[in-house]
């Protein structure tokens, strides 16, 4: 049932399929679209059309996630922003299913003409030819060798990965090629990997990093409903160290007055299992992903949102996000700082580096060619 009114020089669409009340949104990390703020035209759930609904629909699952082919014409991103560690980047997939309820990528799906809430959970672009770019890319004249970092924007072993395999695919490539590829991810699909993971790491050509958000089961669960839970991650940190792959953690985001208690434990346990060194990204709330997460604040740990959002305002002058270099990531004023403190204090009691050792270029060979053409 879909009813349209006016709003302004806007159109309003009321559907009542469209949204779903929360019980019907189990799994996912929200259960609302916000408008897409390049779109005129709306949905907004219809009140009256929900009340109405058959006891029984309470038992329905949310809705099923959609995949469509994204024809995209390159596939290497560049980066030139001075907080992010890397050129050059491969995102395989638009859009994420792990529905990380505080996920800054969100935000780009608007550009799609999709909400940074439900349909980034539930429609999720591939790109097919993800491994015949790369390929074409990394075979340029041009190309100089460098790290390539997978899952720069939505993670490149999201459950779709289980089906596509491009992300594996495009490992095979650079892998041939010989090009060293960083790669961050909180889904032990990773492991799947190992065979041509540790082929990488024989001439020092991977280096991977484990996201960790918090050791509470129950709270991962909230916050990253579909991907591996803490103990899983920790499992694979075992794994690739065991392979002979480089890895270390990565605490992001760390969210105040909720999950930055935890950083010695995580530190410690992630050390424990493997890794090698540790890095920090603090909880960063961009356009519509500011309400989403209030919402999932509310819904979750309602006698928590006050101080949570107190704090991140406290550390970003008074804003919720920030978009400035070297402020946007790490914040200002006493919560930054003490957050800080601890994170370094306790990586060092972790014996943690902060960094994964750099990875070797050397290696690379073109298509047909002598090792990098370079001597």
């Amino acid at each position: 049932e879909i009813s349209a009114c006016l709003v302004g020089s806007e159109m309003c669409i009321r559907d009542s399929s469209e949204h779903l009340p929360r019980h019907q949104t189990l799994g996912r990390g929200t259960p609302i679209n916000p408008p897409n703020r390049f779109e005129q035209i709306r949905v907004e759930i219809d009140e009256t059309a929900l009340a109405d609904l058959d006891p029984e629909d309470a038992i329905r699952p949310g809705p099923k996630t959609q995949f469509f082919d994204d024809d995209a014409q390159s596939i290497l991103s560049r980066n030139d922003s001075p907080d992010v560690p890397y050129t050059y980047g491969v995102n395989p997939y638009r859009g994420c299913e792990h529905g990380c309820a505080y996920c800054y990528a969100r935000t780009y799906h608007e550009y799609l003409g999709w909400s940074s809430g439900l349909d980034f959970e539930t429609k999720i672009m591939v790109k097919r030819r993800a491994p015949e770019l790369l390929r074409a890319e990394l075979s340029k004249p041009s190309w100089q060798p460098e790290p390539i970092a997978f899952s720069g924007a939505t993670d490149a072993y999201q459950p779709a990965e289980r089906q596509f395999q491009i992300t594996r695919k495009c490992l095979e490539v650079a892998l041939e090629l010989r090009n060293p590829v960083s790669i961050v991810t909180k889904n032990r699909l990773i492991t799947r990997d190992l065979d041509l993971l540790g082929q990488f790491a024989q001439w020092n050509g991977v280096g991977v990093l484990i996201t960790l958000t918090s050791l509470d089961a129950e709270l991962a669960g909230q916050l990253e409903p579909r991907a591996a839970r803490p103990q899983a991650r920790l499992d694979t940190i075992r794994q690739l160290t065991a392979a002979g792959v480089p890895v270390g953690i990565m605490i992001a985001p760390i969210i105040p007055g909720l999950t930055d208690h935890e950083i010695p434990k995580i530190l410690q346990a992630a050390a424990e299992a493997g890794a090698k060194s540790a890095a920090m990204i603090v909880l960063r709330l961009p356009f519509q992903v500011k309400d989403l997460f209030a919402d999932w604040l509310e819904t979750h740990v309602p006698g928590k949102k006050a101080r949570v959002l107190s704090r991140l305002r406290d550390m970003r002058g008074g804003e919720l996000n920030v978009t400035e270099w070297k402020k946007r990531m790490r914040g200002e004023g006493p919560h930054a700082e003490n957050i800080r403190n601890l994170f370094v204090v306790a990586r060092r009691r972790a014996g943690l580096q902060p960094d994964l050792p750099d990875l070797n270029c050397t290696a690379f060979r073109r298509p047909g060619g002598t090792q990098l053409d370079l001597l």
